[in-house]
């Protein structure tokens, strides 16, 4: 080993027996600092037979995290990464003089957003259409939940929406709907992020499961006030239901019909936006019933189409499989 490269390693054993004499940190986190700075090593080794840690700049650095990347490390991996060498080169500027601690400023690259788990259609379907094998088919909560349900997936509607949704367009005692449904126009106004208002139609099953429920709601509607006198989804006790009781009872729905404890409404909005893409491939018209302000959030469901056609792909293929699967 050269000059050079022993006097960095000796920085490096010094700067890790800091770590256990000063900030007396475990043997495991130690080990691995040790790790994470042996990368950089190698990393910068690369560089010429002569490299030193002082001559390491912001360009060297952000080179490293671009090469850590495309090996596949995860942002967190390599966000981790850049902790411990910074850490390493604030010690070493206590050492020795350094222009500037060249990680300053260095970010992971960040981490993707996952993308929303859509159901597939048959298996939508059988969500909203299902009676709970666990209710009373006839009572009143089974049928304000089939049509919550299937109005969720007909319309894709967030949840606070359909909480927010009355029977008709009221105002009265200073109250005023944000939401509303006409059953005769089969469309359902609401009032989205931002303030902004979007009308969007409701299917055929939707409009017969909310027909369905109407005469009990009558029934369970006994309050004055006019939020709750207007609600087109009603609790037990005849107020408006809100938006946790809409996701509990999705769950347990879904629970008892043996679909999953992870079903959530918005889960439906993902199923609808998907559907409607894959049906209709019109992006922009996906986006006027998503009520999506900038066309970039409704396209992600085109990832999800991509999935659904490289699997059909892969499977169906026969130059798609790979070499390890002959």
């Amino acid at each position: 080993m050269n000059v050079n490269g022993a006097t960095n390693q000796s920085y490096l054993s010094s700067y890790l027996d800091s770590l256990a004499g000063q900030r007396q940190l475990s043997a495991h986190t130690i080990s691995n600092y040790a790790r994470d700075l042996q990368e950089l090593t190698s990393l910068t080794q690369a560089l010429g037979e002569t490299w030193e840690f002082a001559a390491i700049s912001h360009f060297h650095i952000r080179k490293f995290a671009a090469q850590l990347h495309s090996r596949g490390l995860s942002p967190s991996s390599i966000a981790r990464k850049l902790s411990a060498w910074r850490g390493f080169f604030e010690w070493l500027a206590e050492q020795i003089p350094l222009s500037s601690n060249p990680v300053e400023g260095v970010k992971a690259p960040k981490r993707a957003k996952p993308l929303p788990k859509a159901m597939a259609a048959d298996d939508a379907i059988h969500l909203v259409a299902s009676v709970n094998p666990l209710a009373d088919a006839g009572s009143s909560m089974a049928l304000c939940n089939q049509a919550m349900f299937e109005l969720l997936y007909s319309s894709g509607l967030r949840v606070s929406e359909l909480a927010g949704l009355d029977l008709r367009y009221t105002r009265q005692d200073g109250y005023e709907s944000a939401g509303w449904i006409d059953l005769d126009a089969a469309e359902v106004t609401v009032t989205g992020k931002g303030g902004k208002k979007r009308s969007v139609p409701v299917g055929d099953p939707a409009i017969k499961a909310i027909a369905a429920w109407l005469p009990l709601r009558q029934t369970l509607c006994k309050s004055d006030q006019a939020d709750h006198a207007a609600a087109l989804f009603l609790s037990e006790r005849g107020s408006r239901v809100s938006p946790r009781v809409i996701q509990l009872r999705l769950k347990h729905h879904a629970q008892a019909l043996g679909i999953g404890s992870n079903v959530h409404p918005h889960m439906l909005r993902h199923s609808f936006a998907s559907h409607m893409l894959q049906g209709s491939g019109d992006l922009r018209a996906v986006q006027e019933l998503l009520g999506h302000a900038s066309i970039a959030a409704t396209q992600v469901y085109t990832s999800l189409d991509f999935q659904r056609l490289a699997q059909v792909y892969d499977a169906a293929h026969p130059r798609a499989k790979k070499i390890s699967d002959k």
